[in-house]
């Protein structure tokens, strides 16, 4: 416990990075709250010290740190507040990456500052949760996208930032789709053609995937054969309700059109990138031991418990540039347990049951029509 104890007045930067090569899902409950609570216990003195605006909340709040029992007393932010306001702990040219989350025309759009220290640490934690999950040798890479999002800069948020740090599980990448969304069959099935009998690994953006790329398939009646493929994909459920697919249709689709048997979702957001959900063969999201659910009640904001629906709330240790470590989100989720998932990952796992009423299109798929 030599780097946990360290933590109890600052957070050392060297065993802050030995904490994050400990196995994602490696943690039970009491361990897993104890060094959350204090690595959380630090970020707020950090933040309340080196960004006025948080401060002020937590002024406005009254909120004392001898007060926190538990990680569901540290206090958290509506996601929202970083559409309204700038929310930086380093100083300006401390920033070496600004990410932006999506949004539709017209709608105002979060901005995420990252210094070095924290875009590391994102993409460390983000490795070793994918591993996980595929293993961390680099396979072939699909892309169920476009390479024209990394060109325009108007594409390049939340979509471009997820399709770079996928990519980094990849190898002999390429773009199914061409650069007016066109599915590219023949370099796909030249790309199958040369990896034939490798497992290869899939990326792409839900309803983009569906609209893209299951349609395509099924127009054409080509069934390419991609059983050894692993697609992992992420949000716009939204709008996939509303064209009445449920995660199991678009899976049972996916299998019948090219054979993928293994197919993960993913919950994740660019206020806290690099920290990502991602669901196990039982169709359950899993906290990796670097974050944390919570889901609270709409009336009073105290905390659910499990199997009840509420707001879903996320905590990170990783965000030291900006206040981003308790992050309110606008989704509605429930607790389904922890430490007992069948696919024996510790830590809590959890369904989502969509947005708020009222809450504004953000993912990656939902936004990308209105563009």
């Amino acid at each position: 416990r030599r780097f946990i104890e360290s933590w109890r007045n600052t957070m050392n930067r060297d065993d802050f990075q030995e904490y994050l090569m400990l196995p994602p899902y490696g943690a039970a409950h009491a361990e897993k709250q104890r060094e959350l609570t204090e690595i959380l216990q630090s970020l707020t003195m950090e933040h309340r010290a080196s960004c006025p605006e948080y401060r002020r909340v937590l002024d406005a709040l009254g909120f004392e740190m001898k007060d926190v029992l538990s990680l569901e007393d540290i206090p958290f932010l509506p996601v929202r507040l970083f559409k309204k306001y700038e929310l930086r702990s380093v100083p300006r040219e401390a920033i070496v990456k600004t990410m932006t989350s999506s949004g539709t025309t017209g709608q105002q759009v979060s901005k995420i500052f990252l210094d070095r220290e924290t875009s590391s640490s994102q993409s460390k934690v983000m490795t070793r949760i994918v591993s996980d999950f595929i293993g961390s040798r680099r396979l072939p890479m699909i892309i169920l996208d476009t390479s024209a999002v990394l060109k325009d800069r108007r594409m390049f948020s939340a979509r471009g930032a997820g399709i770079l740090g996928f990519s980094m599980f990849g190898r002999d990448r390429i773009y199914a789709l061409n650069e007016n969304m066109e599915l590219d069959m023949d370099t796909l099935l030249l790309f199958l053609e040369k990896h034939r009998g490798e497992d290869i690994v899939l990326f792409g953006f839900t309803y983009m995937i569906w609209q893209h790329f299951c349609r395509r398939l099924r127009d054409s009646g080509i069934h390419p054969d991609i059983s050894r493929g692993t697609l992992i994909h992420g949000g716009g459920w939204k709008k996939l309700a509303a064209e009445a697919v449920r995660p199991e249709q678009f899976k049972t689709t996916l299998r019948d059109l090219c054979g993928l048997e293994h197919v993960y979702d993913y919950y994740g957001m660019v206020e806290q990138t690099g920290t990502i959900y991602m669901e196990c063969q039982y169709g359950h999201f899993h906290a990796s031991r670097f974050s944390d659910v919570i889901v609270r009640d709409v009336q009073d904001w105290s905390v659910c418990p499990y199997g009840q629906t509420g707001v879903v709330e996320v905590v990170s240790a990783l965000p030291r540039s900006y206040p981003g470590h308790a992050l309110l989100t606008e989704d509605l989720g429930e607790i389904l347990g922890e430490d007992d998932c069948p696919c024996g990952r510790l830590g809590k796992y959890f369904r989502l049951h969509g947005r708020m009423r009222g809450a504004e299109l953000r993912g990656c798929s939902d936004t990308y029509e209105q563009r």
